[in-house]
């Protein structure tokens, strides 16, 4: 057990078809037309994997349900540490 708490895991995302940008643009668009907080809900969603978090509502659900979580994290982390000047 020691053994693997000596080494770093490496874990690289496998870019899919679906631009995650694209997806929480329109996901977040959504949860907001139906009175939804949509920080919260994407953040139940991202953490749980529940999709019921997200509304069904011009198929967010089925849509963010097409890019993998981690790719939101990716998405997400990048566009905040772009925003933050850290790059």
């Amino acid at each position: 057990m020691q053994e693997k708490l000596d080494h770093t895991q490496y874990f690289e995302v496998v870019e899919s078809e679906v631009e995650a940008g694209a997806v929480l643009a329109s996901v977040y668009r959504s949860l907001q037309e139906k009175g939804y907080n949509p920080v919260n809900q994407i953040v139940g969603y991202i953490m749980s994997g529940d999709p019921t978090y997200i509304t069904s509502h011009n198929g967010a659900r089925s849509l963010i349900m097409k890019v993998e979580r981690d790719e939101l994290v990716e998405e997400l982390l990048e566009s905040y540490i772009d925003h933050k000047g850290w790059n």
